[in-house]
């Protein structure tokens, strides 16, 4: 599975009605930490078929960003049924990403 790019749009289709948990990269272009962990997350995306990795432009939508509260970035949100479980801020080891999505 890829990394799916996210909007305001398909927010609510793609990761709170998702059968599977999810875990949202809200990021940054200009963002050096976020591009780092933008490689390892693709990696996990194409090895781990049990959850799905969305992307989260801060600068598009900037709206999501404010609704879940991210401030800084690179933040990691981990969802599961629809809700918000787990968060991350800051760039983290592969890892800690993987136990991030553990329950």
């Amino acid at each position: 599975m890829k990394i799916i790019e996210v909007n305001q749009g398909n927010f609510e289709s793609e990761v709170l009605k998702s059968d599977i948990p999810v875990l949202a990269d809200f990021n940054a272009e200009w963002c050096g930490p976020c591009k780092a962990l933008r490689t390892m997350l693709q990696e996990l995306a194409e090895t781990n078929p049990e959850y799905k990795i969305v992307s989260i432009n801060i600068d598009e939508e900037d709206e999501l960003a404010e609704d879940y509260d991210v401030s800084s970035i690179p933040c990691l949100v981990v969802f599961r049924g629809g809700a918000e479980v787990k968060r991350s801020v800051g760039l983290i080891s592969r890892d800690a990403i993987t136990e991030l999505m553990e329950d």
